[in-house]
């Protein structure tokens, strides 16, 4: 059974580790959770119908910041879920806080955050 995040969040995306995804020393690579940050932060947008704005408008959002805390290796084989919550939102950016848990282990392996500012492309 996959344990239960945190705090509750609307979004939730399962991805299994890649064994190509580890590095040197046996344990996925840091770089890598920046990518399952963002396979979820889009999981979130799409689920909001957001992803359609910038056709529409010209207007799109752009990734601005995003930080990572590790807590502990992620190893292969294993199976994670990301979250994706709304933790701000002001007129031109908005946050979301993730975490990243391992069903194999049954812990947080990382927590993170990002923020999203919204950009005029015209």
């Amino acid at each position: 059974m996959p344990p239960k995040p945190r705090v509750p969040a609307p979004v939730c995306v399962t991805i299994p580790i890649a064994w190509g995804e580890m590095d040197a020393l046996g344990h996925v690579n840091n770089v890598v959770y920046f990518r399952y940050f963002e396979t979820s932060r889009v999981a979130y947008i799409d689920q909001l119908g957001w992803r359609t704005i910038p056709k529409a408008s010209g207007v799109g959002f752009i990734l601005q910041s995003v930080q990572a805390r590790f807590r502990r290796p992620l190893l292969y084989p294993d199976t994670i879920g990301v979250t994706s919550r709304l933790v701000s939102m002001e007129a031109d950016r908005f946050t979301l806080a993730h975490e990243v848990f391992s069903h194999r282990q049954q812990e947080i392996a990382a927590l993170g955050e990002g923020t999203i500012v919204t950009y005029d492309y015209d």
